[in-house]
């Protein structure tokens, strides 16, 4: 049985949730699943050579989509037992390394990047190491929280200890998305653009994200937040983004 701190956050959250239905379209898509659904499949050829940088547990592609579509698929994680937690079968190979100090053989036709570079302590040390993966022509698919986020300014002041004991309580089914500090590291959307020209890439599309739920287990907060996102994008538009997607080629 849910004892009454869990029933006060989940009916928080419905609340929330209702408030956020009556916003236009932009401020309702959750970024992320944006990404792995519409943003990043189109721009993967099939039997292209995919590098999943950080990809983790969390790889985008299943076995069984990967097989359909031709695709071979490396695993590069610092993390050697994050590697070993993927469905099985969805990796071809893994590489266990730290992308700051990587440098690759410029072989693959693909490099997926999600929710991985706020983590790192040196961004451009890290752009440099996915464009060392890439062959000229190859494609950069990255997704990331920004800097200029509420919760992204939160998440750095907040303890690592005290943090994981609140996503344990407030959002368990995130509670093994947490292992790693984000230091959001030159991470918003026009440093990605300068770093990225700066290793030779050109911007083919990016996208922007106004949606996350960090606050919505007290709703009050979360419609104040949320208005106040509302200003931001007014005065700002891309600056307000919490998260954004980007793909890059490299040139």
């Amino acid at each position: 049985m849910r004892g009454l701190p869990e029933k006060f956050i989940d009916f928080n959250k419905c609340l929330s949730r209702r408030f956020d239905a009556l916003l236009p379209e932009p401020f309702r898509v959750d970024g992320h699943k944006h990404f792995r659904e519409e943003f990043a499949p189109p721009q993967i050829p099939d039997g292209a050579l995919v590098y999943e940088v950080g990809g983790g547990k969390h790889p985008l592609h299943s076995e069984e989509e990967k097989t359909r579509r031709g695709l071979r698929v490396i695993g590069f994680d610092i993390d050697e037992r994050e590697l070993a937690r993927a469905p099985r079968g969805a990796y071809d190979a893994t590489i266990r390394a730290d992308i700051t100090e990587y440098r690759g053989r410029e072989n693959a036709d693909v490099v997926i990047c999600q929710a991985m570079l706020e983590h790192v302590a040196d961004t451009p040390a890290a752009f440099a190491g996915l464009a060392s993966i890439l062959k000229k022509g190859g494609v950069a698919l990255l997704f990331a929280p920004s800097r200029n986020a509420v919760f992204a300014r939160v998440n750095l002041l907040i303890p690592e200890r005290l943090k994981r004991i609140l996503i344990r309580l407030l959002y368990p089914e995130l509670a093994d998305q947490s292992g790693f500090p984000g230091r959001y590291h030159r991470c918003t959307l026009s440093e990605f653009e300068e770093m990225a020209r700066g290793q030779g890439f050109a911007v083919v599309q990016k996208k922007t994200y106004y949606f996350s739920e960090y606050f919505s287990f007290f709703a009050p907060f979360h419609v104040l937040w949320r208005l106040w996102l509302w200003v931001f994008y007014l005065l700002s538009r891309e600056r307000g983004a919490e998260t954004f997607s980007m793909a890059l080629r490299k040139l």
